[in-house]
């Protein structure tokens, strides 16, 4: 038989979580409109882009050096992440963690160096 009454402080941080989250959502909603702040027009509701009005159709197909670029941030950007774990546990994994991360950095230095190689970090 389990015992609920332990669960009791998870269930109350939640509602807590759910009750502030909920507060930062929708008090400054009730303020704005207390306080008049919310008046559009269609000034305010017209559609912008860096501060001057759209003048493309918006489903336009993007240069594929955007994803390219996309991709290659998120990837170096997870190396990053597995980079920090590993050096504070280097200690206990010894040579074996040490040469498996040389091994993933090498494959991650090879797919740079074919990314610079076919150009997919030039930008025009």
């Amino acid at each position: 038989m389990v015992d609920l009454e332990q669960y009791l402080p998870i269930l109350i941080f939640l509602i807590f979580a759910a009750g502030l989250s909920a507060l930062f959502v929708f008090l400054p909603m009730g303020v704005s409109r207390l306080t008049g702040a919310h008046k559009p027009d269609a000034e305010k509701l017209s559609e912008y882009e860096c501060g001057f009005p759209a003048f493309e159709d918006p489903r336009s197909q993007f240069d594929v050096k955007f994803y390219l670029v996309a991709i290659s941030f998120l990837l170096f950007d997870l190396e990053a992440s597995f980079l920090f774990p590993w050096a504070v546990s280097l200690e206990y994994t010894g040579w074996t963690g040490w040469i498996a991360m040389i091994i993933f950095l090498g494959i991650l230095a090879v797919g740079l160096a074919y990314e610079w190689k076919m150009g997919a970090l030039d930008w025009e």
